[in-house]
């Protein structure tokens, strides 16, 4: 996969030119001459991920989500902050 890269200031002036070029692979955004970010499509995002970002799991309406119940009562865990 060959990866091109773009200057932050070229992505700054021109944000849709470097969404049309992710179309064909990722985007190394540099800043200085050296990489900071990369810019992907989001099918990109989800094959590299291998699984659904917890703000996709919300959209669903029956999506499995883990049990994220408390077990410790407030004081509990207030206690442990300062342990």
């Amino acid at each position: 996969m060959h990866i091109n890269s773009i200057s932050s200031s070229d992505f700054d002036r021109d944000v849709e030119r470097a969404k049309r070029s992710a179309e064909a692979g990722p985007i190394l955004i540099t800043d200085r001459g050296r990489p900071t970010h990369v810019l992907l499509t989001m099918a990109e995002y989800r094959r590299l991920a291998g699984r659904k970002t917890m703000a996709e799991l919300l959209w669903l309406p029956d999506a499995d989500l883990p049990d994220i119940t408390a077990t410790a009562t407030g004081d509990e865990v207030r206690a442990a902050e300062f342990d």
